[in-house]
């Protein structure tokens, strides 16, 4: 690998580190919301602010490359896999304290890697495997086989990160053709008008309170999709995937600061695995990278 293309890598990763960063702050506001209301109104409500944004910020045009776009079907087919994600992983949000749903839904790092390798054919380091199997142990640990996480949610939680995983490979093939703002623009609009249809049954009128907080969930939903999407541009999945991991430890300070959760000692233990394998990760390319460069 040439020392542009470590580089590349590099700013990828770290787009994707603090996107995931933004995402954790999205879960502590959903999880929080979705006390009061319905997952679909809360999806609904923040895909209205992100596609604002995205229409905003491109002066419309990101809407017409997406009615206009040659790869609109894989971004229909992109944006019906995240909708799948989420309402799968934010129903799980009404059982599962905020630690325990955000290391089992880590399980999706481990399916980016096997589907990079499976699909896009990307070489996968040696390190970045190990990383992966060391990840999937953290995750083992945290879901607890002796049975004291309720299996539906469980189930749900990593329902949700199976097809996140399979969302990630799309949008790494998305984006070699396609701008950041259409592949936005493509999935919340689907996310508005899917959502929408369950309005009439769901929609409860939300407190100023609470719309300035969907409001919030919104910028923070945002900006995640933009520098994750912006990482994967500039980085191979494989290489970004166990950086995902980096939002496990907000997970634990925003459980702790909003919801008092103090996670089980298997979630610590999955957690710090987790966490090991992503810093070991993080540490190896750009040791890799330096000596490219020299």
């Amino acid at each position: 690998m040439s020392p542009s293309e470590r580089s590349s890598v590099m700013t990828g990763i770290g787009l994707a580190i603090a996107g995931y960063a933004a995402f954790s702050a999205q879960d502590a506001i959903v999880k929080w919301l979705v006390v009061h209301y319905s997952v679909f109104e809360i999806l609904f409500v923040r895909s209205l602010f992100i596609l604002a944004i995205a229409l905003v910020a491109t002066r419309g045009r990101s809407l017409e490359a997406t009615l206009r776009n040659r790869a609109r079907t894989m971004l229909l087919v992109r944006s019906a896999m995240i909708l799948v994600a989420w309402l799968s992983y934010y129903t799980a949000a009404r059982d599962l304290p905020l630690a325990d749903l955000v290391t089992l839904y880590f399980a999706a790092p481990i399916f980016v890697v096997l589907l990079s390798f499976l699909i896009l054919r990307e070489k996968v380091t040696a390190a970045r495997w190990v990383a992966a199997l060391i990840g999937f142990g953290g995750v083992v640990l945290a879901v607890d086989p002796s049975g004291s996480v309720s299996l539906v949610p469980a189930v749900l939680a990593l329902t949700g990160a199976f097809t996140w995983a399979w969302t990630t490979i799309l949008v790494r093939i998305i984006a070699r053709t396609e701008l950041t703002t259409t592949t936005m623009t493509a999935s919340n609009l689907l996310f508005a008008v899917a959502c929408a249809i369950a309005l009439p049954w769901v929609w409860q009128t939300p407190t100023l309170h609470h719309f300035a907080v969907m409001a919030l969930l919104g910028i923070m939903g945002g900006a995640g999709q933009f520098l994750v999407f912006e990482g994967f541009r500039h980085a191979p999945a494989s290489a970004i995937a166990p950086f995902e991991y980096s939002g496990l430890i907000w997970a634990f300070v925003w459980g702790f600061m909003i919801f008092a959760e103090i996670p089980r000692p298997g979630v610590f233990l999955g957690a710090g695995l987790i966490l090991a394998s992503g810093v070991g990760l993080f540490l190896w390319e750009a040791l890799s990278a330096r000596r490219t460069a020299s």
